[in-house]
C-alpha cells in the first residue's frame, strides 16, 4: 500500500451518486484483476456504507463531502483492496452503527450487516481532527480460482442480461 489510493473519489452526499461510486470500486477492483464474484462484493459493500452516510449520517442533506478512496493492498501472502470512506458527520456515535435484527422483517437496516457480510475486515473510526467517520473495509482475493460455470448458471447469468419478456410480440 505504499504511495497512496489507486483511486480517490470525493462526492457531496447526494445519493444520485451511489450507482457512479459503485461502478468505479467494481472497475477499479476488477483492473487489479480480482474475481468478478469479489468485485461485486466491494461495489455492493461501498454502496451500502455511502448509502448509509448520506441516509443516516447527514440525514439525507445532499450537501455533505464523503471521501473514498481505494488502494490495493499486497501484504505478503494476502493480495486485495482496502477501501476508505470518510465524512464530515456531526456527532456519530460509533456504537450505534449496527445492523438491526435479522429476524425483524421489513425494508432498510442491513447494510451494515451486508458490508460486515461481504467484507474480510471493516472497522468504523472516529477521524483525527474530531469532524466525522472514517470506514475502513479490507476484502482480500480469493485463494482458489473461480469454478467454471455450467450450463445452468450460463443460462441464468444470460437471463439477468435479457430485457424482460414483452406481452406485444
Amino acid at each position: 500500500m505504499a504511495g497512496g489510493p489507486d483511486l480517490e473519489i470525493q462526492i457531496s452526499s447526494d445519493p444520485r451518486y451511489v450507482c457512479a461510486v459503485r461502478a468505479a470500486m467494481e472497475s477499479a477492483a476488477r483492473a487489479r484483476g480480482l474475481a468478478e464474484a469479489t468485485c461485486a462484493e466491494l461495489a455492493l459493500a461501498t454502496g451500502e456504507a455511502v448509502a448509509n452516510v448520506i441516509n443516516h449520517g447527514y440525514q439525507g442533506r445532499g450537501d455533505g463531502p464523503i471521501w473514498i478512496r481505494f488502494t490495493g493492498v499486497d501484504d505478503p501472502g494476502r493480495e486485495g483492496i482496502e477501501i476508505e470512506i470518510e465524512d464530515e458527520c456531526p456527532d456519530v456515535d460509533l456504537a450505534s452503527i449496527k445492523s438491526r435484527a435479522l429476524d425483524q422483517v421489513r425494508p432498510g437496516g442491513l447494510g451494515v450487516h451486508i458490508i460486515r457480510q461481504t467484507m474480510d475486515e471493516v472497522e468504523y473510526v472516529h477521524r483525527e481532527d474530531g469532524r466525522g467517520v472514517r470506514l475502513r473495509m479490507r476484502k482480500y482475493a480469493e485463494s482458489a480460482p473461480e469454478p467454471a460455470a455450467n450450463e445452468e448458471t450460463r443460462h441464468v447469468r444470460s437471463r439477468r442480461r435479457d430485457p424482460a419478456p414483452r406481452s406485444d410480440r
